[in-house]
């Protein structure tokens, strides 16, 4: 199996095509990228700039590039000595334009009868044979349809007709009546849906590769791609989603010749695979949470506890509590169709009424404390949940009782099915009730609510972080590590701004108090988010700061929400982020908040990033973030980037420029490039990991770690870690670190050693030291 060093995760779409991609690739190999990483490349819905909507996985899309695209970037990436990692999406289809996708399309035209009926995951006798699309603006729309050529037409959407179910002059009612499908007002999704979604979304059709004729057909393109020699491994979206994730993963390699595989996978802290699932690991969030806490001050918490508790009045959010809460409010509501179809599903004999089966099933699985079991792995978690479902509804004991039994039991039998689909829903309701609601509720500070990330983990000491990366360098070493995706709620820049924020909560307060003093918003925890999220983001243009505002509202969903939204609290919200750039006084306290925490927010950014690609697994850069990213939540983490001053910025470090201040851009990209190429032309520096201890009045300032199996054998990372606190204190003074041998940085090419060095030397020109054995 080729395994990759490091990866630069590129996401193609219209306007950035394989082609480009095959361009970037000679500025990839000059930073010291081992591997491209694309985004998902089958043909998606037309004018997707994600990719995740595939509607025909027969065929690369021609807007990203056609097969001939993927020819070339593989072409380049083999010439430049690269491998080629791809993103593929396996549990569901893009369905919002039928006609767009030939299997939804020959679903509808022919239900049962189809070809690809197997494929998707529908309860026919729910629906009375047929399946429902919730596309009306109410189910009184129906009066709208009409026949136009040979298709079921609502305003621009078209749907195919059944053989034999039309004849010309009938009324389009009773036409829309002989479908194999039903088209139903918008809202009825949340009680009526009868096919399994991607989450909340009725355009994602969720398909059944667990049935071996599926994974073939959906999978055949995909196989070409690793016969031809055109890609050397996978990333494998919402595995969670699948019936059988183990035994697609077994499959999946199979099918790959035994490729390197990947899979976005959230981890909660102290969970870890199981051990039957046939992959090097995952996409890198459970990393991402452990050096984001490296760089923040636990002496913060305390005072950001109180604060945020001010904002709610004085009550301090229990979070278990809050998660219970949104959680509830995900299967009481948007994902209500999931828990009916799961009470459903209950036996007869169980003598559980379909209202109190949905309540007990909602409970538990809000009870759940990971994303979902894989059973038998995880039988204690799902026990653990039916118990504490129990003790917080007394009154659903006896139906948890029941149930229990029946979700232990989750084969491939149709006997079998509620708790393998039990299994399915579970990570639904999490990801939406808790990285999508709560992360947007629990506001006392934002680098804490990132995807994969344990919000109440305050801050993680540098001892547990080696304990921790001993760990990842044992167990799962080729598991990608990360800081940014085209996932994250704010990059990594935008964090570790916000993260200075602990060290500077007295400043925060008084910069917050002012802020709503000044441009008030009726609601305190979403206020803490936001001002947070502009100072962690400014400069910015006002597009980019009301989009965040507005989906953050709503996704937090106590002022406004999706389906409802509260007009008048809207107003309010887009007044406040005006008042950011019409409001001269506001304007004024904001830039003075930020002027008090960029420098320190540099400093931890370039110290994260340090770590993060030098620490235990294989590091991914996502496109564009050598040069300092402060992007929000998508689509704003998609925006388009200039390579042209990335190329220029790195010829120029390589004809011997040196930026002249940690801030600047180029440092950033220093650090980025001089780490990539270590990695992967020196890879005999970076097999094991040793923790590196300083001593001094500041050791606990220094992260430090050398990566070879023994003293002075491998590469040395030291970083900075609480600045404001270190320069408070007057700096580093006479601490110090023990080299066992000469060494000498990677980033300004000074030797140290052998012997106690001052840390002050090290880091005189910048604030982070990538050491190497040898003058």
């Amino acid at each position: 199996m080729r395994t990759p060093v490091s990866t630069y995760r590129l996401q193609i779409r219209p306007g950035f095509t394989l082609q480009d991609a095959a361009q970037t690739v000679p500025y990839l190999k000059a930073l010291g990228v081992d591997w491209l990483y694309l985004s998902p490349i089958l043909t998606a819905e037309e004018g997707s700039d994600h990719g995740y909507d595939v509607t025909d996985p027969a065929a690369i899309d021609s807007d990203r590039g056609g097969p001939e695209g993927l020819a070339a970037a593989s072409a380049a990436a083999r010439e430049a000595g690269m491998g080629v990692l791809v993103d593929i999406v396996p549990n569901h289809v893009g369905v919002a334009t039928p006609a767009q996708n030939p299997w939804w399309w020959s679903l509808l035209k022919e239900g049962q009868q189809s070809r690809y009926a197997q494929a998707f995951d529908v309860d026919w006798d729910f629906g009375g044979g047929r399946i429902r699309i919730p596309v009306l603006g109410s189910d009184a729309d129906v009066d709208a349809l009409e026949v136009k050529d040979g298709e079921l037409r609502y305003y621009d959407h078209r749907f195919p007709l059944a053989e034999g179910s039309y004849t010309e002059g009938d009324d389009p009612r009773e036409v829309h009546n002989r479908q194999h499908y039903e088209l139903v007002g918008w809202r009825r999704a949340d009680n009526d849906l009868n096919y399994r979604r991607f989450f909340a979304v009725n355009s994602l059709a969720g398909i059944r590769v667990e049935l071996p004729e599926v994974f073939d057909e959906a999978h055949a393109e995909i196989v070409r791609w690793f016969r031809e020699g055109l890609v050397d491994g996978l990333r494998i979206d919402h595995p969670d989603g699948l019936a059988d994730p183990a035994g697609y993963l077994h499959r999946l390699r199979e099918a790959t010749g035994g490729s390197y595989l990947l899979i976005e996978k959230i981890l909660e802290p102290g969970e870890v695979l199981p051990a039957g699932f046939d992959c090097e690991g995952t996409t890198g969030y459970d990393a991402l949470a452990d050096v984001d806490r490296l760089f923040v001050d636990p002496a913060g918490q305390e005072a950001l506890d109180a604060l945020d508790a001010d904002l709610r009045g004085g009550e301090v959010p229990d979070y278990e509590e809050m998660i219970r809460g949104t959680k509830r409010r995900i299967t009481d509501g948007i994902l209500h169709s999931e828990m009916l179809r799961l009470a459903r599903l209950v036996p007869p004999a169980a003598g559980l009424s379909s209202e109190l089966a949905a309540d007990a099933l909602s409970e538990i699985i809000a009870a759940f404390p990971v994303y979902r079991s894989y059973l038998p792995d995880g039988a204690d978690v799902l026990k653990e949940a039916c118990a504490l479902a129990a003790r917080r509804r007394p009154d659903l004991d006896d139906a948890v009782g029941r149930l229990l039994p029946l979700l232990l039991e989750a084969g491939p039998e149709d006997s079998t099915e509620l708790g393998r689909r039990f299994q399915q829903t579970s990570g639904m309701v999490m990801a939406k009730g808790v990285e999508d609601t709560a992360f947007f509720r629990y506001t006392r500070l934002g680098t804490l609510t990132e995807v994969g990330a344990d919000p109440t983990e305050f801050a993680v000491a540098p001892e547990e972080f080696h304990r921790r990366m001993a760990r990842r360098q044992a167990e799962i070493p080729l598991s990608m590590t990360t800081l940014s995706t085209h996932d994250t709620k704010r990059s990594e820049d935008t964090r570790a701004r916000i993260s200075v924020l602990a060290e500077a909560a007295p400043e925060w307060r008084a910069a917050l108090a002012r802020l709503q003093e000044l441009a008030p918003l009726p609601d305190g925890p979403l206020a803490n988010l936001l001002w947070q999220a502009i100072a962690g983001a400014w400069p910015a243009d006002r597009d980019r700061l009301q989009s965040y505002a507005q989906k953050a509202a709503r996704e937090a969903g106590n002022s406004t929400d999706w389906l409802d939204p509260n007009e008048d609290f809207e107003k309010k919200l887009a007044a406040a982020v005006d008042a950011a750039f019409d409001n001269d006084a506001v304007r004024a306290e904001l830039e003075s908040l930020v002027e008090l925490v960029a420098p320190y927010g540099a400093i931890n950014s370039l110290g994260a990033k340090l770590v993060q690609l030098t620490m235990p697994g294989v590091p991914d850069v996502y496109q564009g973030t050598e040069f300092w990213d402060r992007s929000l939540t998508d689509p704003d983490n998609r925006r388009p980037f200039d390579y042209g001053a990335r190329r220029a910025a790195l010829a120029a470090l390589d004809a011997g420029d040196r930026p002249a201040s940690y801030t600047d851009d180029a440092a950033k990209l220093l650090v980025t490039s001089r780490a990539l190429r270590l990695r992967r032309d020196r890879p005999e520096l970076f097999t094991g990991y040793l923790p590196v201890k300083a001593t001094g009045p500041a050791a606990g300032h220094l992260v430090a770690f050398e990566r070879g199996t023994d003293a002075g054998a491998g590469a040395l990372t030291l970083a900075t870690r609480l600045p404001r606190g270190l320069e408070q204190r007057g700096g580093w003074q006479d601490t110090a670190v023990e080299l066992s041998a000469e060494m000498t940085d990677q980033l300004t090419g000074t030797a140290f050693g052998p012997g106690p060095v001052p840390v002050a030397d090290i880091l005189r020109h910048y604030p982070v030291a990538l050491l190497v054995p040898g003058a």
